[in-house]
């Protein structure tokens, strides 16, 4: 409180209990009885109001870290039901990292879940610098898309550049992990446009906030092609068509599960 002349600080609060105050100040001097019951009384308005800010500020933290932005928006808003959903069009990327499986069998549950940590790090970072979010990790593998509001090529700009960062942040991880003796951590990743519905799906009393369709289905086939081709990033002709980013054809390849043929592309350097 301002204004109050100088002495010693002295400070009090209100709120649920002395170990969680809601609502706490601090004065320049002692106050008269008088001065501390009307301070107590004005604080007495405005605890559950704040209280109330504060825990919906903690749920809102929550779900984002759990969901990602643009989909805890919508849960709280109050899209809950199993039909709740929308058709999207929207950047799809989908990586996963190469013989985790393996290195897992021989490596320490610790250990395993540090090179995890770091690779989600370093692709989820990169998606989110270029406005992407996150919608899944599944196992070792990352479900990212960036929604198309504008031009397509605006999108699909935002996901070929996250790809790059994510290479890049994977190249200086490898050569730390090599400094360590540590073997490094490839990965693939694709990348495709395409029409998608997000919203929940799973049963009546347990729901998951995800992204379905047959843009999903093809950006996973899509990136279990790069071992056979020998790439790290395949990009789908349908980004393609929108990217002025130089791109190198690797021609039309079948997909499992996919009844027309996909156009291939990949990075210069990939």
């Amino acid at each position: 409180l301002a204004g109050l002349g100088p002495g010693p600080l002295h400070e009090d609060s209100i709120g649920p209990g002395p170990e969680r105050p809601v609502l706490g100040w601090a004065v320049s001097r002692p106050l008269d009885p008088a001065e501390a019951d009307r301070l107590r009384q004005a604080a007495r308005f405005a605890a559950a109001p704040l209280a109330a800010l504060a825990a919906q500020a903690t749920l809102t933290a929550l779900l984002e870290a759990y969901l990602g932005r643009r989909s805890a928006a919508r849960v709280q808003a109050g899209a809950m039901r199993r039909d709740a959903g929308d058709s999207i069009r929207a950047v799809l990327l989908y990586a996963d990292l190469r013989d985790f499986t393996a290195l897992s069998e021989v490596t320490a549950p610790a250990a395993v879940i540090a090179a995890l940590d770091s690779w989600f790090d370093r692709i989820a970072g990169a998606v989110h610098a270029f406005g992407g979010e996150v919608l899944k990790f599944i196992g070792d593998g990352v479900l990212a898309i960036f929604p198309v509001a504008g031009p397509p090529a605006a999108a699909c700009d935002a996901a070929l550049r996250a790809v790059v960062a994510a290479r890049a942040g994977m190249a200086h991880l490898d050569a730390a992990r090599q400094a360590q003796g540590l073997p490094p951590l490839p990965f693939g990743a694709a990348v495709h446009l395409g029409e998608m519905l997000w919203g929940n799906i799973g049963a009546a009393d347990r729901l998951d906030f995800t992204a379905i369709g047959p843009a999903v289905n093809l950006v996973s086939r899509l990136e279990g092609l790069c071992r056979p081709l020998g790439r790290s990033v395949l990009i789908s002709g349908a980004v393609a068509a929108e990217t002025a980013m130089p791109l190198v054809p690797l021609g039309e390849h079948a997909l499992r599960g996919i009844a027309a043929p996909c156009a291939v592309f990949t990075l210069p350097d990939a």
